[in-house]
């Protein structure tokens, strides 16, 4: 899974936000709030990351279990594929 040409994760302050730029703003109108979890897993994204190193690095950068930082990161998915902003 990759997020699409076009999307771009901005802070502002202790908010994320994520706007389309260039052709993109043509087909999402809006943006998408993230808490820093969000974007940090939206991040693990842009480095290319799958999703168990993405797991892995949730694990280690939280005081998070396995478990629950699946199940996070699967729901974060779950949200970007409804919103279309990845490709599979």
């Amino acid at each position: 899974m990759k997020i699409k040409e076009g999307f771009v994760l901005r802070e502002l302050g202790e908010n994320f936000i994520v706007v389309p730029t260039g052709n993109a703003k043509l087909q999402f109108n809006g943006m998408i709030n993230f808490n820093a979890t969000g974007a940090f897993i939206w991040r693990c994204l842009e480095a290319g990351q799958d999703r168990d190193k993405t797991v892995a690095a949730l694990t280690e950068t939280y005081d998070v279990d396995v478990v629950t930082a699946a199940a996070d990161v699967d729901r974060f998915y779950a949200k970007l594929r409804e919103a279309c902003l990845v490709e599979e």
